[in-house]
């Protein structure tokens, strides 16, 4: 979910070129393909001493000697929490041409791309150098392109050396840059590719159907800045236009990351001057609920890291919500843990069966809360897509050790709820390339994405690409896309057009682009969720109405 204080984007503004990806983004593990035309990167590997003719945001970005893929310089990008560290170089290209866009990364969460077109990344290097490749062509009229690397938020430095975009046609090299260099073989055996076909996946039987919360057919779930103001200013409760069915207010957060003790205060005045009083803000509750409407508290979010490590925080987890609940007279619970809040153990394996304590807590704490409130507790999850889908190719640390383990961690989660969970809409947003159940990479920016991702939870995959271990699909009523309001509120945003061409694919297998679902035609898809009714009233409520009018 977008951080209480500030939007960030992914990748940081900039002239969006129209590029389009050429072939299959791929991390590549093995030896470096030579380059077969030409280099049109000035200083791709840093051998200068110095940035230009590269450019770095917000002064993050130097050349430092001891961290070089090969020769004596490289990268460093000192991301923090409030800067992705992204360095960028814009080229002249030619128009209709397919170009290689590679470098040598290290560090955690780094990315590679083009502005305004193809991107790869990669969870974590294990401390070496890896390969990032991604491909991408040029538009009719393109003449230039800006390629960029960066890192994440709050992950720390990120090296990148011998960066090299290659393509026909290219200039003279500068007397700074160097030939491309072959990657050493690392010490970790070559990641499986998932299988290019997998047995048909079926929703497992269970003896009730998935809860509805006492939802519509069809519903629409938004974020409400409750307890933080920024630039989309303050909405009211009672100002919520009746289009929202679920009501999150954001965010819960810990008195610290392993306390399991959960607060929501409210904005200030200072901070908000036209928040309601506390009365109010709870008759508006009331009055909503009155209508049918659900409010959920959301804990976490970007900056509310939660880790129940011990089963004393799980207890103070439970009760803590409890008081939030009772306070306000709420509905139930969103689960939106990011960041570091999950994460499994080495050798913690099967997601059926998970042993991590944190995860392990985390479902006793959310069946514990269920019972104590019944069949009427509504229980959502908004995860990112790295703690979800990611899980087809990677899962935790991995069998060798040495990957993010928080790559699918998520899952357990999930599969352990999956007879009490209302509704799972993973953010659609926010996020690197990933592979779909068609073993191509996706990346945001159109309707085809939030397909492919839809897709994965209607079907059900292999985790980690294992077909004996197989995530069931959940049941569409279960699930929801996770989009942005506006261009401000995250970066993958899409138009009204592309959210419908996306409702229409998977609802009624329809106007669908490249990628086509697995699942079939899902009318009972829930609905939609977005970040945030704050932002969609800024912009005028283009994502609610937009709903309106599609589900009527």
């Amino acid at each position: 979910m977008r951080t209480p204080r500030t939007t960030r984007r992914l990748v940081a503004g900039g002239t969006a070129w129209a590029v389009a990806a050429a072939g299959a983004v791929a991390l590549t593990f093995g030896l470096a393909s030579s380059a077969t035309a030409g280099e049109f990167l000035t200083n791709g590997g840093f051998e200068s001493g110095s940035l230009g003719p590269w450019s770095c945001t917000g002064g993050t970005g130097s050349v430092v000697t001891g961290q070089a893929h090969a020769g004596s310089y490289a990268l460093a990008g000192a991301a923090s929490a409030s800067d992705s560290a992204q360095c960028s170089q814009t080229v002249t290209v030619t128009p209709n041409t397919a170009y290689t866009l590679s470098a040598y990364v290290k560090g955690a969460y780094v990315y590679l791309g083009v502005d305004g077109g193809a991107s790869t990344w990669t969870p974590g290097t294990g401390g070496a150098y890896q390969k990032l490749t991604v491909g991408f062509t040029t538009g009719a009229s393109q003449t230039s392109a800006t390629v960029y690397t960066h890192g994440w938020y709050g992950q720390g430095t990120y090296y990148a050396d011998d960066v090299s975009l290659d393509g026909p046609g290219a200039p003279s090299p500068s007397p700074t840059s160097q030939p491309p260099t072959s990657q050493p073989p690392t010490s970790q055996p070559p990641t499986s590719q998932p299988p290019t076909s997998q047995p048909p996946t079926s929703q497992p039987p269970t003896s009730t159907p998935p809860p509805s919360g006492g939802l519509p057919t069809h519903a629409l779930v938004g974020y409400l800045h409750a307890s933080f103001a920024n630039g989309a200013g303050y909405t009211k409760v009672a100002d919520i236009p009746d289009s929202w069915d679920v009501i999150n207010l954001s965010f819960g957060e810990p008195t610290s990351v392993t306390s399991g003790d959960i607060r929501f205060n409210r904005c200030s005045v200072s901070e908000c001057p036209s928040v309601e009083s506390d009365a109010d803000f709870k008759a508006a509750i009331a009055a909503k609920r009155a209508k049918g409407k659900k409010v959920l508290i959301s804990i976490g979010g970007q900056n509310g890291q939660v880790q129940l490590t011990t089963t004393a925080a799980r207890d103070t987890f439970v009760s803590s919500v409890s008081a939030i609940i009772d306070k306000w007279g709420l509905d139930g619970l969103d689960i939106d843990f990011e960041g570091h809040s999950l994460s499994l153990n080495t050798g913690d394996n099967d997601f059926k069966n998970p042993t991590t304590p944190v995860v392990v807590n985390l479902i006793s704490a959310l069946k514990t809360l269920k019972a104590k409130y019944g069949s009427g507790f509504v229980l959502t999850m908004a995860p990112e897509t790295f703690f979800v889908q990611l899980g087809y190719q990677y899962y935790g640390s991995g069998p060798w050790g040495g990957q993010d383990p928080r790559a699918g961690a998520y899952l357990p989660v999930i599969y352990a709820m999956r007879g009490d969970l209302t509704l799972l809409h993973v953010q659609d947003y926010n996020s690197g390339s990933i592979m779909g159940l068609d073993n191509q990479y996706h990346s945001m920016g159109g309707a085809d994405f939030h397909v492919a991702m839809t897709d994965m939870l209607l079907k059900g995959f292999p985790v980690a690409g294992n077909t004996a271990n197989m995530f069931p699909a959940l049941a569409p009523s279960q699930v929801a896309i996770g989009m942005p309001a506006a261009t401000y509120a995250g970066n993958g945003y899409v138009s009204p057009t592309e959210v419908n061409k996306a409702l229409d694919c998977l609802t009624k297998a329809a106007n669908c682009g490249s990628y086509v679902p697995r699942s079939g035609a899902q009318p009972n898809l829930r609905g939609l969720m977005t970040w945030s009714i704050n932002w969609d009233q800024y912009s005028g409520r283009e994502f609610s109405k937009n709903f309106d009018g599609y589900f009527g």
